[in-house]
């Protein structure tokens, strides 16, 4: 047996979050374990597969982390383990086999998404279909709280995972809540959260925290050529488009983004001519065309083109920008709307990327950026204020 000084925290799969690795290898080593944890961190860090990888190396799981012949159990995952219970938010009418089959997915792939928000259908990856995912107080007390009384049956802990635990009803919470206060000494709770300002703050109290970051360029580009069999070149483009998530980047298509890459162009042009009848059109193709993670594919490349303008428009070197054989046309832009507030721009683009998280209508908060692009490349105040966004689509009314 190997001493366990050697293991390397989540060596077999984990992405990046060195900072975070060495929190949790720290914490294991001194064995005074918390009966919960948060990990916290923004959507693509990895938060599921942290908390997977946790639960099994608890329970002496050898899988996502090599435990050179430390294993607890022959179980080949956290999957097949009978003191490992994982729960995923979801809507309030959903097939048993549609959750076993998420679960299964995870399994295979601790990075998979098998969030309801983002791939409301397995069987239709195309759909955009808004589905809101949350825990009920009927799922609470029917499949959550008693697994919660379960003794280990072969493991250290009976470890129960709930991701995104911000999603949890009020009724919920509360009761959840009662469970923390008067933990069982053979019980321990493994949380995620996207959005920590959503949670009550006694249950954040009550747990220990741990952070992950949003994922480096450079990391997320190593996860997609180690563990995706992406080539390099491909995986460093798709890195620059994720916004640090690596969940998301692995379902990105290359040529379909580099081909929206000319639309965003196109985009910002027909935009700044109030150009409707084209501008319109464009979402058309994109809101039938892209699937939602694609959808913010194009939020992220659309983000990191501003980027660029923004960028060398401050330092006239062209060889800072990451789009650079596209130097020709983030040259002109800069040219001509030397007025454009670039920064009000990405801040816009920004919330809708949140909006499309929450489930929001693509064609409706884009035909909204378009006219919000409008006046921003002319370096004027928008005609609706922001905190009356709605108010671009006319088929909407004050008081609706």
């Amino acid at each position: 047996m190997t001493p366990l000084n050697n293991i390397k925290f989540g060596d077999r799969r984990l992405v990046g979050q060195a900072k975070a690795k060495d929190q949790i290898q720290r914490m294991l080593k001194s064995e005074r374990l918390s009966h919960a944890y948060l990990l916290t961190g923004p959507e693509g860090s990895g938060k599921i597969a942290f908390a997977l990888a946790l639960a099994e190396y608890i329970n002496g799981i050898d899988n996502i982390t090599d435990l050179k012949g430390n294993a607890a159990t022959k179980k080949s995952g956290w999957y097949t383990h009978p003191d490992v219970h994982l729960f995923i938010p979801h809507p309030r009418t959903v097939a048993a086999n549609e959750l076993k089959q998420r679960l299964e997915m995870l399994a295979d792939d601790p990075y998979e998404i098998v969030d309801f928000s983002l791939r409301p259908a397995l069987n239709n990856p195309e759909s955009t279909k808004n589905l809101q995912a949350f825990y009920s107080i009927e799922y609470y007390h029917t499949e959550i709280r008693p697994r919660t009384v379960y003794k280990p049956n072969e493991g250290k802990k009976s470890v129960v995972i709930i991701t995104g635990i911000e999603t949890m009803r009020k009724e919920s919470a509360n009761a959840f809540l009662k469970l923390l206060e008067e933990p069982s000494p053979n019980l321990m709770f493994i949380l995620t959260a996207s959005k920590t300002e959503q949670l009550l703050p006694t249950i954040i109290s009550r747990c220990q925290q741990i952070r992950l970051q949003p994922l480096s360029h450079e990391e997320v580009a190593d996860g997609l050529v180690r563990f995706d069999g992406i080539n390099e070149e491909d995986a460093k483009f798709l890195a620059r488009m994720s916004g640090g998530n690596y969940s998301l980047a692995r379902f990105f298509d290359v040529e379909t983004l580099q081909k929206t890459r000319g639309e965003i162009v196109d985009f910002l042009r027909y935009s700044y001519t109030q150009d409707a009848p084209l501008v319109l059109a464009l979402i058309k193709d994109w809101n039938s065309g892209l699937n939602r993670e694609n959808q913010i594919g194009l939020c992220n490349t659309m983000e990191q083109f501003l980027r660029d303008i923004l960028i060398y428009r401050e330092t006239s070197n062209i060889e800072l920008v990451t789009n650079i054989d596209q130097a020709d046309v983030i040259q002109r832009f800069c040219n001509s709307m030397e007025k454009a507030d670039v920064i009000g721009m990405i801040e816009q683009l920004q919330q809708l990327k949140r909006l499309l998280y929450q489930n929001v209508q693509f064609k409706y908060v884009f035909t909204v950026l378009s006219t919000r692009f409008t006046s921003l490349m002319r370096g004027t105040e928008t005609a609706i204020p922001s905190e009356t966004p709605w108010r671009h689509m006319p088929a909407y009314n004050e008081g609706v």
